[in-house]
C-alpha cells in the first residue's frame, strides 16, 4: 500500500514508517520537525527512516492547507495514519493556542485530503487523556468521555467527533486509537521516563508528582506499532446493531470504530522509577511533589474490543521495556 504518515519524524510515527517499510508498503512522511523538544533526536529517527527504500519525505505542517492539499493530490495515499500533534498535557495549559492550530485546524485539513482523495482507511492518534474525570476503572471506549481536563484532551476528542462526522457525511472509514503513555527507544524527551534517566545518571532530582501515588497504563511502542498496522489492516464498516437510541460512542450507523491501545497492567509511579533505577544502577533523588493541574491520578485500558475484533493484545512488561529503553539511551547519548 501507498500509506501516509504524518509525524514521521516522531516517536510513534518514526517507529510505524520503519515498519511500514519493511514490509513492503510505500510511506509518504509528513513532519515539519518543529522545536517543541530536541530537533536533532528527531532528525536521528528520520534518518532510520530516510535509510530505507520506498520512504518519500516531506517538510510540511498540518497547518499549511495548501501545502496539505497538494501532498494529497501528488501523492494519492491509499491509507493515513496521522500522528502528527502538538503533544503534552501541561504544555498545552502553558500554550492552548498551539492545539488549536495544529490538533484542530491541521486535522482539518487531513480530513479534508482524505475526503477529496478516495483514501480507503483514516487511522489517528488520539490519547488515554480524553477519558479525563472518569473514574470507573478499566477505561473503556464506550464509556462517556464528556469532563476533558486539558485543552490537549479536548483537542483528542475533538478529533475523534471531527472524524464520526466525516465518516457519516462522506463514508471516510476513520479509526481513532486511544494511546496510553507510550514508552521505549527513541521516545519522547518530555516523557517522565526520558526525564527521570536523564536526572538520576546526571546526579539531579526528579519531580514525582502526585506524591507518586499515580498509575499509568505503560505501554512499550513496539507493542503500540503492532496495534496500529493491525488496525490500519481493517476497514471499519458501519455497525448494525447501533442504535440512536442507545448510542455507543466506540461504534457508529457510519463506517467509524476508536480503540483504546494500552498494556491492561496500570502500574504504580513509584515501582516503575524503582524499576528504572534497578536498570540504571542508581537510586534516585526523589522531589515529592502534588498532583499537576490536567494530569489525571490513573489510567488503566479496557482492551476488549481489541483483543475480540483484531486478535491482539500488548504484552511487553514494565522490566522488559524500561531495560529496552536504558540499553538505547546509554547507547544513543553514550553515557
Amino acid at each position: 500500500m501507498k500509506v501516509l504518515v504524518t509525524g514521521s519524524a516522531g516517536f510513534i510515527g518514526s517507529a510505524l514508517s520503519l515498519r511500514l517499510l519493511e514490509r513492503g508498503d510505500t510511506v509518504i512522511g509528513v513532519d515539519n520537525l518543529n522545536d517543541y523538544y530536541d530537533v536533532s533526536l528527531k532528525q536521528a529517527r528520520l534518518e532510520r527512516v530516510q535509510a530505507q527504500a520506498g520512504f518519500t519525505d516531506l517538510r510540511l505542517s498540518l497547518e499549511d492547507r495548501a501545502g496539505i492539499a497538494a501532498a494529497f493530490a501528488e501523492h494519492r495515499p491509499e491509507r493515513v495514519v496521522n500522528l502528527a500533534a502538538q503533544a503534552g498535557v501541561r504544555y498545552s495549559i502553558e500554550n492552548p493556542l498551539a492545539y488549536v492550530d495544529t490538533n484542530l485546524v491541521g486535522f482539518a485539513h487531513i480530513l479534508e485530503g482524505c475526503r477529496h482523495n478516495g483514501v480507503e482507511h483514516l487511522v489517528y492518534a488520539s490519547s488515554s487523556s480524553v477519558y479525563g474525570a472518569n473514574t470507573s476503572m478499566p477505561f473503556s471506549v464506550h464509556d462517556n468521555v464528556d469532563h476533558p481536563l486539558s485543552l490537549y484532551a479536548a483537542s483528542k476528542k475533538a478529533n475523534e467527533l471531527m472524524a464520526h462526522t466525516y465518516s457519516h457525511l462522506y463514508r471516510l472509514p476513520s479509526t481513532g486509537l486511544r494511546f496510553f503513555t507510550v514508552y521505549g527507544p527513541w521516545g519522547r524527551p518530555d516523557m517522565a521516563l526520558f526525564k527521570f534517566t536523564r536526572a538520576i545518571l546526571a546526579g539531579e532530582p526528579i519531580p514525582v508528582f502526585n506524591y507518586g501515588q499515580h498509575r499509568r497504563d505503560f505501554t512499550y511502542i513496539d507493542d503500540i506499532v503492532e496495534g496500529v498496522i493491525r488496525v490500519l489492516d481493517r476497514i471499519p464498516e458501519p455497525d448494525p446493531a447501533w442504535s440512536g437510541d442507545r448510542p455507543d460512542s466506540a461504534t457508529s450507523s457510519a463506517p467509524y470504530r476508536l480503540y483504546n491501545i494500552g498494556n491492561n497492567q496500570p502500574v504504580e509511579l513509584m515501582h516503575y522509577i524503582e524499576v528504572l533505577e534497578r536498570c540504571l544502577g542508581r537510586e534516585a533523588q526523589k522531589e515529592l511533589l502534588p498532583l499537576q493541574p490536567g494530569d489525571v491520578p490513573d489510567t488503566y485500558a479496557d482492551v476488549t474490543d481489541l483483543v475480540e475484533q483484531l486478535g491482539y493484545k500488548p504484552a511487553t512488561s514494565i522490566e522488559d521495556g524500561v531495560a529496552r529503553f536504558v540499553d538505547w539511551y546509554r547507547s544513543y547519548y553514550r553515557v
